[in-house]
């Protein structure tokens, strides 16, 4: 990863070059051992085919950029494990760069009356992420009696991680009534409930196994990836149940293909864009009751020491906002055991998720 900041003063392309060439370096190879190089954006990034030239790449690379936000963190590893498992490439290339704070900023979205189905949803103030999925919110709050006293759990610990985390743009730990003093956005989403807005670039080497036990023993393994969705949040015209983000529907494939229970999960990097995101999380892949996150935070289950340690380098609402790839990298490094805060004790399974309303992505990591 770059700097987290919030003015980098270098291009998204300067940022993906750092984060690239470090990556490499970090897996041991050499910028000429790369042939795959894939990322994810929202028309905000550097392209795919100026960071593979600027690194020197041979022509028959295999490139792509995916379009999409949180949506992709978690599943554009199973994209580079296909072209892998495909013989197409042996060591891809994943980043993600971008100048979130002073450049394009996805909280600032333009109000306009667009075609489809966004002119009849504009005009009644869904300007932006934030609208959409705090209309969500509030639906589940109200089904499931989730309070703002629990909202608050997620944030105040997220702030508690991060005051240790070297890299993260929040240091200073907040207290309820500093929550409860922070201006709303779109209730129930205060300020402090919405991840930041940051300038960085983040990326990750997957190799083919034999190449990774060569140069880099004992890396995480790439053991399931399920992408899917349904009708909800992200098309509230259509919502059976507007309430219902991803993870509802993901999260059976997901056990189903790894083998793997939720009591199996050491730890834990579940997007969170915005504090009850994570809560919802929780419940949907079965790590608590539905209606019982919000005390499975309080009651201290998530914190590192916990039965299941959730962002313990304080996640997107507090170290900084790479479109989710930064939590990505924080399961990495926790399963290698070299998480410079916070390490968890021993862990061998990491589950990291991406986010984009009722449609997203989940991905187990296992140490070998």
């Amino acid at each position: 990863m770059t700097e987290i900041s919030r003015r980098s003063g270098v291009s998204p392309l300067q940022l993906a070059l750092t984060a690239s060439r470090s990556a490499i370096r970090d897996a041991g190879l050499a910028d000429s051992d790369i042939d795959g190089v894939l990322c994810y954006h929202m028309a905000d990034s550097a392209p795919v085919n100026a960071v593979a030239e600027h690194l020197g790449l041979a022509p028959e690379t295999w490139t792509n950029e995916i379009y999409g936000g949180g949506t992709q963190s978690a599943s554009i590893l199973g994209d580079a494990a296909m072209l892998i498992h495909s013989g197409t490439a042996t060591n891809v290339l994943v980043f993600r760069a971008l100048n979130g704070r002073s450049g394009k900023r996805m909280g600032q979205a333009a109000i306009r009356v667009a075609g489809g189905e966004t002119q009849f949803t504009i005009p009644f103030g869904m300007a932006g992420p934030v609208n959409l999925f705090a209309m969500a919110a509030t639906r589940w709050m109200y089904d499931t009696g989730t309070t703002e006293e629990d909202l608050a759990s997620v944030v105040c610990q997220s702030r508690q991680l991060a005051a240790s985390n070297a890299r993260a743009l929040f240091h200073a730990p907040i207290t309820c009534d500093e929550y409860r003093a922070s201006p709303f956005v779109s209730t129930p989403l205060r300020r402090v409930d919405c991840c930041q807005e940051t300038d960085a670039g983040a990326a990750l080497i997957v190799s083919r196994a034999d190449i990774a036990d060569a140069v880099s023993p004992n890396s995480p393994r790439i053991a399931a990836v399920v992408r899917g969705g349904g009708v909800g949040s992200s098309s509230m015209d259509k919502a059976v149940d507007l309430s219902a983000i991803f993870s509802r529907y993901v999260a059976h494939k997901l056990w189903k293909l790894s083998g793997l229970r939720p009591a199996d999960v050491d730890v834990a990097m579940l997007y969170d864009a915005y504090s009850p995101i994570v809560l919802q999380q929780l419940e949907d892949f079965g790590f608590c009751d539905v209606g019982g996150s919000g005390e499975f935070v309080s009651s201290g289950n998530t914190l590192p020491s916990g039965a299941l340690p959730v962002n313990p380098h304080g996640g997107l609402l507090s170290e900084g906002y790479i479109h989710g790839l930064n939590n990505v990298l924080e399961a990495v490094r926790q399963l290698r055991g070299t998480a410079p805060s916070h390490q968890v004790e021993s862990p061998h399974v990491a589950l990291c998720t991406g986010f984009g309303g009722s449609y997203g992505s989940a991905t187990i990591l296992e140490s070998p």
